[in-house]
């Protein structure tokens, strides 16, 4: 099945409208990457979390509780920011940047290029194939 972008006239976009809509698709899915990293940051954290406090637990059967029960005291769980843990940066960082973000490029291509996802992509990839070529299909059903 193939699918056509459609303009907000009806017709197809200029291809200046199109690759604009392609740059902001572009950051939007530098912002996925960007969340991606902030959630391996959450991740890690909360390990290094836990493995603080193994660290303990072995440093107490070394015999040295006092650095234990200081490292358990001063470390874990400790805020990685002012007042806040991991959970609540990405928390944050959901609500005040990445879904207000999503929101505007969704209506965005919804408004200039008929909801359709890489148009840009979509008419790079026509000028590009072999039209007729095994490996070059413009879509899987072709």
């Amino acid at each position: 099945m193939t699918h056509t972008s459609i303009g907000p006239d009806g017709g197809e976009p200029d291809d200046a409208t199109v690759t604009a809509v392609g740059r902001l698709s572009e950051a939007l899915e530098m912002v996925e990457r960007a969340r991606g990293h902030l959630y391996s940051f959450h991740q890690l954290i909360g390990r290094a979390d836990f493995a603080v406090e193994d660290a303990a637990e072995l440093l107490t059967e070394a015999g040295h509780p006092g650095i234990a029960d200081e490292l358990l005291a001063d470390i874990m769980g400790r805020n990685v920011l002012p007042g806040r843990w991991t959970y609540q940066v990405v928390e944050g960082f959901d609500d005040t940047y990445y879904e207000p973000f999503r929101r505007f490029e969704r209506r965005v291509r919804n408004e200039l290029v008929g909801g359709r996802r890489h148009p840009h992509e979509a008419r790079l990839k026509e000028r590009r194939r072999t039209h007729g070529r095994p490996g070059h299909e413009a879509t899987p059903d072709e």
